[in-house]
Protein backbone atom coordinates (compact mmCIF):
# COMPACT_ATOMS: atom_id res chain seq x y z
CA UNK A 1 0.00 0.00 0.00
CA UNK A 2 1.35 3.45 -0.92
CA UNK A 3 1.39 6.59 1.23
CA UNK A 4 0.99 8.75 -1.88
CA UNK A 5 -2.08 10.94 -2.20
CA UNK A 6 -4.50 9.53 -4.76
CA UNK A 7 -4.79 11.52 -7.96
CA UNK A 8 -8.26 12.84 -8.61
CA UNK A 9 -7.53 14.71 -11.81
CA UNK A 10 -7.66 18.12 -10.11
CA UNK A 11 -4.62 20.04 -8.90
CA UNK A 12 -4.04 20.02 -5.19
CA UNK A 13 -4.22 23.23 -3.18
CA UNK A 14 -0.46 23.47 -2.61
CA UNK A 15 0.19 23.28 -6.35
CA UNK A 16 -2.42 25.95 -7.05
CA UNK A 17 -0.99 28.24 -4.36
CA UNK A 18 2.50 27.79 -5.76
CA UNK A 19 1.25 28.58 -9.28
CA UNK A 20 -0.60 31.73 -8.24
CA UNK A 21 2.40 32.87 -6.19
CA UNK A 22 4.35 33.17 -9.44
CA UNK A 23 1.79 35.43 -11.12
CA UNK A 24 2.29 39.21 -10.80
CA UNK A 25 -0.60 41.10 -9.15
CA UNK A 26 -1.18 43.21 -12.28
CA UNK A 27 -1.76 40.05 -14.29
CA UNK A 28 -4.28 38.76 -11.74
CA UNK A 29 -6.15 42.10 -11.72
CA UNK A 30 -6.27 42.27 -15.53
CA UNK A 31 -7.42 38.64 -15.78
CA UNK A 32 -10.23 39.22 -13.30
CA UNK A 33 -11.26 42.40 -15.14
CA UNK A 34 -11.35 40.59 -18.50
CA UNK A 35 -13.44 37.80 -16.96
CA UNK A 36 -15.89 40.37 -15.56
CA UNK A 37 -16.05 42.09 -18.96
CA UNK A 38 -16.71 38.82 -20.77
CA UNK A 39 -19.43 37.78 -18.34
CA UNK A 40 -21.07 41.21 -18.56
CA UNK A 41 -21.04 41.07 -22.37
CA UNK A 42 -22.81 37.70 -22.26
CA UNK A 43 -25.40 38.98 -19.79
CA UNK A 44 -25.94 42.07 -21.99
CA UNK A 45 -26.70 39.82 -24.95
CA UNK A 46 -23.64 40.97 -26.91
CA UNK A 47 -22.53 37.48 -27.95
CA UNK A 48 -23.54 35.34 -30.92
CA UNK A 49 -26.33 33.79 -28.84
CA UNK A 50 -27.66 37.29 -28.19
CA UNK A 51 -30.80 37.32 -26.11
CA UNK A 52 -30.46 33.67 -25.06
CA UNK A 53 -28.35 34.62 -22.01
CA UNK A 54 -29.45 38.24 -21.64
CA UNK A 55 -30.06 39.23 -18.02
CA UNK A 56 -29.74 42.93 -17.27
CA UNK A 57 -29.91 42.47 -13.50
CA UNK A 58 -26.88 40.17 -13.64
CA UNK A 59 -25.15 42.47 -16.15
CA UNK A 60 -25.62 45.44 -13.81
CA UNK A 61 -23.84 43.58 -11.00
CA UNK A 62 -20.94 42.55 -13.22
CA UNK A 63 -20.44 46.01 -14.73
CA UNK A 64 -20.60 47.59 -11.28
CA UNK A 65 -18.01 45.11 -9.94
CA UNK A 66 -15.75 45.79 -12.92
CA UNK A 67 -15.95 49.54 -12.35
CA UNK A 68 -15.15 49.09 -8.66
CA UNK A 69 -12.16 46.87 -9.45
CA UNK A 70 -10.80 49.33 -12.00
CA UNK A 71 -11.33 52.26 -9.65
CA UNK A 72 -9.58 50.48 -6.79
CA UNK A 73 -6.66 49.37 -8.95
CA UNK A 74 -6.05 52.67 -10.74
CA UNK A 75 -2.77 53.29 -8.97
CA UNK A 76 -1.74 49.64 -9.14
CA UNK A 77 -1.85 49.00 -12.88
CA UNK A 78 -0.20 51.04 -15.62
CA UNK A 79 -2.16 53.04 -18.16
CA UNK A 80 -0.97 50.46 -20.71
CA UNK A 81 -3.23 47.94 -18.96
CA UNK A 82 -5.85 50.33 -17.60
CA UNK A 83 -6.76 52.26 -20.78
CA UNK A 84 -8.25 49.33 -22.74
CA UNK A 85 -10.04 48.11 -19.62
CA UNK A 86 -11.60 51.55 -19.07
CA UNK A 87 -12.63 51.67 -22.75
CA UNK A 88 -14.23 48.24 -22.41
CA UNK A 89 -16.04 49.33 -19.25
CA UNK A 90 -17.43 52.41 -20.99
CA UNK A 91 -18.61 50.28 -23.91
CA UNK A 92 -20.40 47.93 -21.52
CA UNK A 93 -21.98 50.84 -19.67
CA UNK A 94 -23.25 52.29 -22.96
CA UNK A 95 -24.54 48.88 -24.06
CA UNK A 96 -26.36 48.55 -20.75
CA UNK A 97 -27.95 51.97 -21.23
CA UNK A 98 -29.08 51.01 -24.75
CA UNK A 99 -30.46 47.65 -23.62
CA UNK A 100 -32.47 49.09 -20.72
CA UNK A 101 -36.15 49.66 -21.36
CA UNK A 102 -36.14 52.34 -18.67
CA UNK A 103 -32.68 53.93 -18.72
CA UNK A 104 -31.07 54.96 -15.45
CA UNK A 105 -30.64 58.64 -14.69
CA UNK A 106 -27.15 59.91 -15.62
CA UNK A 107 -24.75 58.86 -12.87
CA UNK A 108 -27.06 56.08 -11.66
CA UNK A 109 -26.14 53.38 -14.20
CA UNK A 110 -23.96 50.40 -13.35
CA UNK A 111 -20.50 51.48 -12.25
CA UNK A 112 -21.24 55.17 -12.68
CA UNK A 113 -20.70 55.59 -8.95
CA UNK A 114 -17.02 55.06 -9.81
CA UNK A 115 -16.77 56.49 -13.34
CA UNK A 116 -19.25 59.34 -13.26
CA UNK A 117 -22.07 59.62 -15.80
CA UNK A 118 -21.49 57.86 -19.10
CA UNK A 119 -22.81 59.41 -22.29
CA UNK A 120 -22.63 58.06 -25.85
Amino acid sequence: MSDATPTTGSPDFDDMARDIAEVPAVEVIVTVAVNLMSAAAVKLGLTEDGDKHKDLDEARKLVHALAGLLDASTTEISSFHAAPLRDGLKSLQLAFREASLVPDEPGQGPGEKYTGPVFG
